[in-house]
């Protein structure tokens, strides 16, 4: 990303825990640590922002329904229902609807408790 670009800050976004599940007991070094599941939802014109990135947070997004900009490095990358993509500690971005309908993803991530 340029440092010109502007991002814009989080609206239009909808976030709706599903489930968690403790790592700790799990898995040996987990401790603290959950696998979180969350639907998104983006509505037209919602960014879900800021730029953030997912240094000792990864995970997977999933699109439901609508098509999801990613912006990463100044490039904006389109995906739509049936995609997915990781997110990793190399991701630095941030989202956006630019679409007609509800954006909605399934995110999975490994948080912090």
């Amino acid at each position: 990303m340029s440092e010109k670009e502007v991002v814009p800050e989080t609206r239009g976004v909808t976030v709706q825990p599903l489930t968690t599940v403790d790592l700790g007991p799990e898995i040996e070094g987990m401790e603290g640590r959950q696998l979180r599941m969350r639907m998104v939802t983006i509505e037209p014109g919602g960014v879900f922002g800021p730029l953030h990135d997912h240094v000792d947070r990864p995970g997977t997004v999933y699109i439901l329904q609508g098509t999801i900009t990613d912006h990463r490095n100044g490039i904006a990358t389109e995906y739509g229902p049936g995609v997915g993509w990781p997110e990793d500690r190399n991701t630095n971005h941030w989202l956006e609807n630019r679409g007609t309908i509800p954006a909605i993803e399934i995110s999975v991530d490994i948080v912090k408790k």
